[in-house]
């Protein structure tokens, strides 16, 4: 009976309520609550792909400090290998060096000071020592000293366990801060209780860090010895061992109890005081130690635990404008909305004479939903008008535009050419100039009379031909023009001179004055979709900045209209000539290098049926 009266109390609320509350509480229940739970969803694998993301940059950093820590590592072993080559100074010290005062004179300006050059060139190593058994040693230098000053006298016997060399993260004798690098050094002929030892220190503050300074965003990274938590190096400024303060030491154990050398490549994860840590590491077996990242879960998870708060204050600046949003519209536009909406979707569909029916006389205002409707029917009319116009003033633009074009390449290329005949023909007065005027007769013919919009390749070849020959006559020049192309592609119409205007460029800035360069013309098909007709030069090419500027313009695809450059129409305009007509996957495209060539390449359809002029 209970339920029974809650729920017909609701039913009742529900019932008198307003239609704004009504649709309030369906958009609620439709989009608000379920768009909270979206986010809160999406949080969490933002969460999971930060993690990830973290840990992978943390595999990567504790990787490289690996390298660098086993690079350096070998640093080491380099300088005792080299310093066991100055074998005449490992012989002296195991000599009676007290009987004569003159060869440790001598000792001390050659070997010695040949050692202690060789030493210093190692920027990592501090200091090297040898620990001799010899009675008859004398202790007068730092690098030299008998083998009872060494402890454990006995450690001699783990070094030949290890081969003969071993490093110590913390050295045997005052290695609070020193890293050490031991090598069992063997004579033959010699018997002494004890064999040589060579020992080499370098700094903690040299040796790590350089590397441990280097920190990858909240990792913190610290090289621990493989047996004992308690000994370890890290930077003590780094912001994490500042804020952890007397945890760190309960971090690090913990960590250190985790680690095992099988499974490194998995993170390790434990939990100190109320926080979670995660530590990536790799096991550097000659130091017998590891090199570790620790990464607060905290401070990885920073950014989308503050998503939180940022997410319900959205949810409720939603909610309340969708309170405010929903009353509004039941007040304003309900009835007849349906109406609107229905024309909205013929519309979106591409009807443009989806129109509103009002049902209104002539002079009836009607309400404001009416006037919406009326006000809708007239956008349709004009949208439709200004469509028609729009298409109408782009064809007239791109035909003008090709007018233009096809104009300017004439009255360019006659001036041009007159002009240097002229100058020639006042300069050198010859008749052999008289050849000039035949080839430029051709190709006078050829540009000027325009019969069709498109020519055969061989026929634009023929006329590029009569070019060359004009330019190598006029200018003294030996240009070279290469086309062995097949019969069957020299019969294909393309746009007449597409090519020219290429070949031209070629031959005014591809070689210097008075020289000459080879132009070379290739067809290839692209899938028998496309003609691909290739300009090459191997000439003086273009600088980086020229080369950019130029292929820049060419992938303009802005509605510009055509204009002359200063050397003529120029590749763009022909790029876009071709482009109005064929598309934009058609058009041109240039590579350059300087010194080296320059290579134009038309791509034009392949299918003769769509091939136009200009």
């Amino acid at each position: 009976m209970a339920m029974s009266a809650v729920w017909t109390r609701i039913s009742k609320l529900y019932r008198n309520s307003r239609i704004s509350q009504k649709l309030f509480l369906a958009f609620s229940l439709l989009i608000a609550i379920p768009a909270i739970v979206v986010a809160f969803l999406f949080i969490r694998t933002q969460e999971s792909q930060l993690y990830k993301d973290a840990m992978a940059t943390g595999s990567s950093h504790v990787s490289r400090l690996e390298e660098q820590l086993r690079s350096r590592l070998a640093v080491l072993e380099n300088a005792s290998s080299t310093a066991l080559t100055q074998k005449a100074f490992v012989d002296f010290i195991h000599s009676d060096m007290q009987a004569d005062g003159l060869r440790l004179v001598k000792f001390k300006q050659n070997q010695y000071e040949q050692m202690h050059n060789i030493i210093q060139s190692y920027d990592l190593v501090s200091q090297l020592s040898f620990y001799v058994d010899n009675p008859g040693l004398h202790e007068i230098w730092p690098e030299i000293y008998h083998y009872d000053r060494f402890w454990p006298q006995d450690y001699w016997m783990t070094l030949r366990e290890e081969g003969g060399a071993a490093y110590r993260l913390f050295s045997l004798q005052d290695g609070e801060h020193t890293l050490s690098y031991y090598r069992l050094v063997r004579l033959q002929g010699q018997q002494q209780k004890q064999p040589t030892l060579m020992e080499l220190r370098a700094e903690h503050s040299s040796f790590f860090s350089p590397l441990l300074e280097e920190t990858e965003r909240h990792f913190f990274s610290v090289v621990m010895d493989g047996s004992d938590s308690a000994r370890h190096v890290y930077n003590a400024s780094h912001a994490f061992a500042v804020d952890a303060g007397e945890e760190l030491e309960d971090i690090l154990s913990r960590v250190h109890g985790q680690l095992d050398v099988l499974q490194q490549r998995s993170p390790v994860k434990v939990r100190a005081g109320d926080q979670t840590y995660y530590a990536l590491y790799r096991y550097i077996a000659p130091l017998d130690a590891y090199v570790i990242n620790i990464a607060s879960h905290q401070d990885l998870m920073k950014g989308p635990r503050s998503w939180y708060l940022l997410v319900v204050a959205i949810a409720a600046c939603v909610l309340l404008m969708m309170l405010l949003l929903v009353s509004y519209m039941t007040r304003r536009i309900f009835r007849r909305l349906e109406m609107v909406l229905v024309s909205m979707r013929k519309v979106r569909r591409g009807q443009l004479d989806a129109k509103i029916h009002t049902g209104l006389g002539e002079n009836d205002p009607g309400d404001e939903i009416d006037y919406v409707a009326v006000s809708y029917n007239s956008m349709l009319d004009e949208i439709q008008r200004l469509m028609t116009q729009v298409v109408d003033k782009q064809l007239i633009a791109k035909n003008a535009q090709l007018h233009s074009l096809h104009s300017q390449i004439n009255s360019h290329f006659l001036y041009n050419a007159l002009e240097s005949i002229r100058m020639r023909a006042e300069v050198e007065r010859q008749p052999a100039i008289a050849g000039a005027l035949v080839s430029l007769g051709s190709l006078l013919r050829y540009s000027m009379q325009w019969r069709g919009d498109t020519v055969s390749l061989g026929d634009e070849l023929a006329n590029i031909e009569s070019y060359i020959r004009f330019i190598n006559f006029m200018e003294g020049s030996s240009f070279e023009l290469r086309a062995e192309l097949p019969p069957e592609v020299l019969r294909y119409p393309i746009p007449k001179m597409c090519m020219q205007p290429i070949v031209e460029n070629a031959v005014h800035h591809a070689a210097p004055p008075g020289g000459s360069v080879a132009i070379e013309i290739n067809v290839t098909v692209e899938n028998h979709l496309m003609l691909q007709i290739e300009i090459r030069d191997n000439g003086a090419g273009m600088d980086i900045e020229t080369l950019a500027r130029l292929q820049q313009a060419l992938a303009d695809d802005t509605e510009r209209p055509i204009v002359a450059s200063r050397n003529g129409l120029g590749l763009a305009n022909v790029h876009k000539r071709l482009q109005l007509h064929y598309g934009k996957g058609c058009g041109l495209s240039i590579d350059s290098v300087q010194g080296a060539y320059t290579c134009v390449m038309i791509r034009l359809p392949w299918e003769q049926v769509n091939l136009g002029g200009w």
